[in-house]
């Protein structure tokens, strides 16, 4: 496969977060699969304003778009802007703090 893709303009499917995820109110995030290769997957993720749980995977993502805080389970925070490189660690309990709409490029593992 040989491809580019908008990653700024690409259509995402739209899906409510359970609700135990969402502990102020219901969220819904977006989230499209750009393409799969013999050892990794790439899509897009973007999530409104608000804050949502999430225990992760094995992760690598550019934000292109939006602001907030990723907090971690030990304390430590990552601030989230555009052009910030972000690495999470499968079973990581995340807090995402969102105060504008964050779209990222994600990677992870197949």
């Amino acid at each position: 496969m040989n491809e580019v893709f908008d990653a700024a303009d690409a259509e995402l499917g739209w899906a409510a977060l359970p609700p135990e995820q969402c502990p102020n109110g219901s969220i819904s995030t977006g989230v499209v699969g750009l393409a799969e290769t013999g050892f990794a997957q790439v899509g897009i993720w973007e999530h409104p304003c608000g804050t949502s749980t999430d225990v992760e995977q094995d992760e690598v993502f550019v934000v292109l778009s939006g602001r907030g805080r990723v907090h971690l389970a030990d304390g430590r925070v990552l601030d989230l802007a555009p052009g910030v490189v972000g690495v999470l660690a499968e079973g990581t309990a995340t807090t995402w703090v969102i105060d504008e709409p964050l779209r990222k490029v994600w990677l992870t593992a197949r």
